[in-house]
């Protein structure tokens, strides 16, 4: 934030810092005071407890902190669950799983239960899509290539002719 006001500012660090200072005491004006307190240690711990309950098998529940799970913890079908790489087998192992319940829900009449077992599996389809985009992600370096003197020389030099200069 600082550098960003510098950036508009650019002139004298003083003006930057207090500029910044004032930004933010206009934000905290537009704000309840009560906001401003010191959390006690209940609401600590359920801050610090927050995270703690986002760590999931196959990766992190990305959703704000103190807002319900509205996905019932069906954390396959949710598009807060940040998949790990790591995790891939798991999930892969996942997906044998729905699949061999599908086929199950589906020999024994299980209509309702194919429909949700299909839509979990959807989920984990998405998720592997996810996890190999990622990995291929950060597994492709982009050579951008090294350019020439000429290349360089060429944007710096003027190609447009010139006349040539008077006679005294």
């Amino acid at each position: 934030m600082i550098d960003t006001t510098m950036g508009y500012l650019a002139v004298y660090p003083r003006e930057v810092i207090e500029a910044h200072r004032a930004f933010i005491a206009r934000r905290r004006a537009t704000r309840p005071g009560e906001e401003y307190r010191t959390p006690t240690d209940e609401e600590w711990d359920s801050f610090l407890g927050h995270f703690e309950k986002r760590k999931l098998s196959i990766g992190t529940c990305g959703r704000a902190f103190s807002s319900p799970c509205v996905h019932e913890h069906a954390c396959l079908r949710c598009a807060m669950l940040r998949p790990d790489p790591a995790e891939r087998p798991r999930l892969v192992e996942i997906r044998g799983n729905l699949i061999d319940r599908i086929a199950e829900a589906k020999r024994e009449g299980w209509l309702g239960e194919v429909e949700g077992l299909e839509t979990s599996l959807a989920g984990a389809e998405d998720k592997l899509s996810q996890m190999d985009a990622a990995t291929a992600r950060t597994a492709t370096a982009v050579d951008l290539g090294m350019p020439t003197f000429t290349q360089i020389a060429g944007r710096a030099t003027d190609t447009r002719r010139r006349p040539p200069p008077s006679a005294p």
